[in-house]
């Protein structure tokens, strides 16, 4: 899947010159014109990047206010384009994490979005959410073992679901293989949502950074197959 942005702007300049900056590097542009419709997106949709026009936009510089309010988009890289209103320490203040100054050049933008896409591409992986399948023991207390059914892995926990009333105790770890995996994966958890179905969203902490590398390219692989069979 192709990282997505949305841009905020009515600048037609900006537009010009971002648009084409961001397909280069195979990012996806939506570009929304107003700053209210476009807090409406961003309280539904997830992108990867977020790009505002602070200073030339009406009620832009709200939006990039509450960006890291909203559920969906709170994590985003996201830019800010200043002319010369707002300071850079004031965008950095609210939540930007780079400033793009007007006139926006094409090798600006270029170098901007360029420095940025690993950043963008991490996030995307932390979210990245693989469905599974595979059976997991959930550990609680002193060591009672519970067995589920894992229904979705991602870098910073998983889903799943179970039959039964859970043990007494708080969650210690789960332990859990990866296909194709060296040996079993035994990250410490904590519940982080339960509902009445019987499912569960665990959350890892203190992840060993060995197991945390072996998460990690795992689901980069899955992300890459899911990218070329799309």
């Amino acid at each position: 899947m192709p990282l997505e942005s949305l841009l905020v702007s009515r600048d037609p300049q900006v537009i010009r010159v971002l648009r084409p900056a961001l397909e280069k590097l195979a990012i996806e542009v939506e570009v929304c014109r107003g700053a209210d419709s476009g807090s409406e997106i961003l309280s539904s949709e997830k992108f990867d990047a977020v790009i505002v026009d602070c200073d030339d936009l009406h009620g832009g510089l709200g939006v990039l206010e509450t960006l890291r309010r909203t559920a969906s988009n709170r994590t985003a890289i996201t830019f800010a384009i200043l002319n010369g209103h707002t300071t850079t320490r004031e965008a950095f203040q609210m939540g930007a994490n780079f400033v793009l100054q007007k006139p926006v050049s094409p090798v600006n933008a270029t170098r901007c979005f360029g420095a940025a896409i690993g950043l963008m591409a991490r996030e995307r992986r932390r979210y990245f959410r693989h469905p599974v399948e595979m059976p997991v023991t959930l550990v609680f207390g002193e060591g009672q073992e519970f067995k589920a059914t894992a229904t979705n892995l991602s870098e910073g926990g998983m889903a799943v679901f179970l039959r039964g009333k859970l043990p007494k105790g708080n969650l210690s770890k789960v332990v859990f293989s990866l296909a194709g995996g060296e040996a079993p994966l035994e990250p410490k958890a904590q519940i982080a949502w339960m509902d009445d179905s019987g499912r569960l969203g665990l959350r890892f902490i203190d992840v060993p950074i060995k197991t945390q590398e072996q998460l990690d390219c795992w689901l980069i692989e899955q992300s890459e197959k899911l990218t070329k069979k799309n």
